[in-house]
């Protein structure tokens, strides 16, 4: 049997700069916010003729730091969002080439440090990546990813220092569909 990919939920397909998708807004973190030193910004802009949403700067390992990220809340005031029908997520980005992660955290990652990654490699070309939930790893965290309770999303440039350039044009949960 032959599989295809069909999107479950869009997070965002970047053609409102204001608000994504689901209404919330992104936001930018970095590493600054623990004493780390990186330093980057996010926005909104046309990449070779699609919305996006850019994400550049320059990553440091100096003072225990190592990233910037920009985030996305799934619900208001900490509500979750099930994804137990999707197989994992579906993200369409671009790059200079360096190695990037999809973050998710989920009602169980209670502490700024806990999360669950999968990485991809970007191209400058634009390419969509399908990231099965069994490939995201627990960072800091014993508890497997609890799928049905999603609550944040975020696209992030981690542990490799110098400079990042990446931009997304789509983020969607993804099933697979028999054809």
């Amino acid at each position: 049997m032959n599989l295809a990919v069909e999107e479950t939920f869009l997070f965002d397909d970047f053609s409102e700069p204001q608000r994504a998708s689901n209404g919330f807004q992104w936001q930018y973190i970095s590493d600054t916010v623990m004493g780390g030193v990186s330093q980057g910004a996010a926005r909104h802009g046309v990449l070779a003729s699609r919305p996006a949403l850019q994400l550049g700067g320059t990553v440091s390992l100096e003072n225990n730091g190592g990233f910037i990220q920009v985030a996305l809340d799934l619900g208001a005031l900490g509500e979750t969002v099930d994804a137990s029908a999707a197989r994992g997520i579906a993200v369409c980005l671009c790059g200079d080439g360096g190695s990037y992660a999809i973050n998710l955290r989920t009602a169980d990652t209670q502490r700024p440090w806990q999360s669950y990654r999968s990485r991809m490699d970007s191209t400058e070309e634009w390419k969509t990546h399908y990231l099965p939930f069994s490939d995201f790893i627990a960072h800091r965290i014993e508890k497997p990813l609890d799928r049905c309770r999603l609550r944040r999303i975020g696209l992030i440039s981690i542990g490799d220092p110098g400079p990042a350039r990446v931009a997304v044009s789509r983020l969607a949960l993804y099933r697979d569909v028999p054809r």
